[in-house]
């Protein structure tokens, strides 16, 4: 059902129930978000860093995430293209086990960022944020 057919009342074919899409992550843009997670709980992947900072309540609520690849990653084009990969990544496993009033770090390595299997990535960033979740701060 696309949402040009749904019914505004919030209701499916047979009485059932539409969930709400989940809304976008925000995306960290302030240099000072970018630093306050940097001094956060860290975790280093083959393909990747996660950073983890658990904001303070007054901060509002959801998951933002922000992306980093230094020149050491390549040139312009291979930069992008793993910043993508970190974006898919991140809309794909955040969602879901992203834990809300946290904001995210991925930092891309060299090479492994843009070689490694898409799977491999998406699995080892579940791995990460487990193990992030589990660190007392």
């Amino acid at each position: 059902m696309t949402p040009s057919q749904a019914s505004p009342t919030g209701q499916g074919a047979a009485g059932e129930t539409l969930l709400a899409v989940p809304s976008r992550m925000k995306t960290l843009a302030l240099r000072a978000d970018f630093q306050r997670a940097s001094r956060a709980s860290r975790v280093a992947m083959p393909g990747f860093i996660v950073q983890m900072r658990r904001r303070a309540p007054y901060d509002g609520d959801g998951v933002r995430v922000g992306f980093t690849c230094s020149k050491k990653v390549g040139n312009a084009v291979a930069r992008n293209r793993a910043k993508r990969r970190l974006r898919e990544i991140a809309r794909l496993v955040l969602l879901q086990h992203g834990q809300s009033g946290s904001d995210y770090v991925l930092i891309g390595r060299r090479t492994a960022t843009a070689a490694l299997p898409f799977d491999q990535l998406q699995s080892d960033l579940r791995t990460a944020v487990d193990r992030l979740h589990r660190t007392p701060t």
